[in-house]
């Protein structure tokens, strides 16, 4: 299973010196030890990490009925599973790096990873996804392992599914269930938990099965002792009920989520409204997006080693510099073949990435192939309209990366930046790159704002760009760059000649 970084919740306190008896008697109150201080309280994230990690996934735990312990009972069990991918393009080295990130994706969903195995192959099999023979190996291994679930590394349909349940005899699980399935259990707002339900509910309802009775005709009335009312007409199948009712959910979901999106909506118009840009920190899962919002921010977000470890947006308003406010948000993290389902249903979070004046796209400078995650994000950025927004390519865990790799990403990618999240290497130079690549404001001015007008100056500090400012008899004379809107404000104010 991926390792977490381990957060330690309980802060010692600083030793302090002794306390002489004349500093007593002279008024000097011993301080309350006991006492906790505030800047010792742990973080939103923190509490959230300890949450999640209350309940871990264990070897060797059954979920049979027998005699366990009650620590044992708090335990869930971890599946036996066996990889199996089809390798139709690129070098043996892509395949490879493929087959350890599903075995990243199974381990993070709770999992325990038996076996790999991947064919080479024009296409995957239509029947089976793999050859015939390669089914035979595969039902060998999960005899000989125990195993209980197979996963693909690609998006079955349905008929494979089926066959290859029939021939292995133990569940089937492909790349985009698997993924939906870490979803589900890393989603925590309304929003996030909806959305995710969503895109489960159009996947399953094109992969739904039945097995005998469960295929046979609805019916009400006296049927079951012969004709009667209800009985006649060929009735529904229970797939069909089923296939109802998840339509009906579907529209339900949908219907929740356009309410959330206008609430969302409502939120970003008002930033336009004051013109205030926006930043976007997108990237593939477990580049570090987070750590980089809580080292830039200092939002104290959920940081954990594993994929897809956050899912709800974060939204911080932090200032340049001069004073000129702007927000960072954190998005989800996107892998390489990102189930379409996921896309849709998450639309509306990631509309904050096409909608950002400028996009962070955070890279994992240690992965073995780096380059790879940098086109599977920009093909996400293609498919929800953000291609056209400004990037800057940041480098992330430059302490634990090859200066070699580092240097090939920055010859690829000139408009790049090299930093470390965990130890803060480059992060004052990326603070000054983002602030020099903010949208300025439209329109110069010159104005001398009376000291009653502070409010005035205040806006120009958080909205404008200040050339210069010199306090005069008659007031505040300020040079620089303003919104029209703010312009308009300043009118009356406007030096001439």
């Amino acid at each position: 299973m991926t390792n977490a970084s381990d957060f330690n919740l309980d802060h010692e306190l600083d030793s302090t010196s002794d306390w002489e008896d004349d500093d007593v008697e002279s008024g000097y109150d011993e301080p309350d030890l006991s006492a906790p201080d505030p800047e010792d309280e742990p973080t939103v994230g923190a509490m959230e990490l300890a949450e999640r990690h209350q309940l871990r996934r264990v070897a060797s735990l059954s979920t049979e009925l027998e005699d366990i312990s009650e620590v044992e009972y708090r335990q869930l069990r971890l599946e036996r599973v066996v990889l199996v991918g089809v390798w139709t393009e690129g070098t043996t080295e892509d395949a490879e790096n493929s087959m350890a990130e599903l075995a990243l994706l199974a381990e993070t969903a709770g999992s325990e990873v038996l076996e790999a195995i991947y064919q080479r192959r024009q296409t995957p099999d239509p029947a089976t996804y793999v050859g015939r023979g390669k089914v035979d190996g595969i039902a060998e291994i999960v005899q000989a392992t125990g195993a209980d679930t197979v996963i693909c590394d690609g998006e079955l349909a349905p008929s494979q599914l089926r066959n290859l349940e029939d021939k292995l005899k133990v569940k089937v699980v492909d790349r985009t269930a698997l993924i939906l399935d870490i979803f589900a259990q890393h989603a925590r707002s309304g929003e996030a938990q909806a959305q995710t339900e969503l895109a489960q509910l159009n996947y399953m309802k094109q992969r739904l099965r039945g097995w005998g009775g469960n295929l046979s005709r609805q019916a009400g009335g006296r049927v079951a002792g012969g004709a009667g009312i209800g009985g006649r007409g060929p009735g529904e199948t229970k797939i069909e009920t089923d296939r109802r009712r998840i339509n009906t959910k579907i529209a339900k979901l949908r219907r929740e989520l356009k309410e959330m999106k206008g609430t969302r909506e409502t939120k970003r118009q008002e930033r336009r409204r004051h013109q205030i840009p926006a930043v976007a920190i997108a990237g593939y899962t477990n580049a570090g997006k987070s750590s980089l919002l809580n080292r830039l921010t200092g939002a104290g977000v959920l940081v954990e080693d594993s994929l897809f470890a956050t899912l709800d947006p974060t939204t911080r308003r932090t200032t340049t510099a001069d004073g000129r406010v702007y927000t960072m948000s954190d998005t989800v993290g996107f892998v390489r073949h990102l189930p379409h389902q996921l896309v849709e249903a998450f639309r509306s979070t990631l509309e904050e990435v096409a909608d950002a004046d400028l996009i962070l796209h955070v890279v994992d400078g240690s992965h073995p192939d780096p380059e790879g995650q940098i086109t599977a994000v920009r093909e996400v950025f293609a498919e929800i309209d953000a291609s056209g927004v400004p990037e800057i390519i940041v480098i992330n865990k430059a302490d634990a990366a090859d200066p070699l790799v580092l240097a090939r990403i920055r010859q690829r990618e000139p408009h790049s930046i090299v930093v470390s999240a965990k130890t803060g290497e480059g992060i004052a130079e990326a603070i000054a790159l983002v602030e020099g690549e903010l949208p300025r404001p439209s329109v110069e001015f010159d104005a001398l704002v009376p000291y009653a007008r502070g409010d005035l100056v205040n806006k120009i500090h958080q909205q404008g760009e200040i050339g210069s400012l010199e306090h005069t008899a008659d007031g505040t004379r300020v040079t620089g760059r303003a919104s029209e809107a703010l312009a308009g404000e300043l009118a009356d104010f406007l030096v001439t000649g």
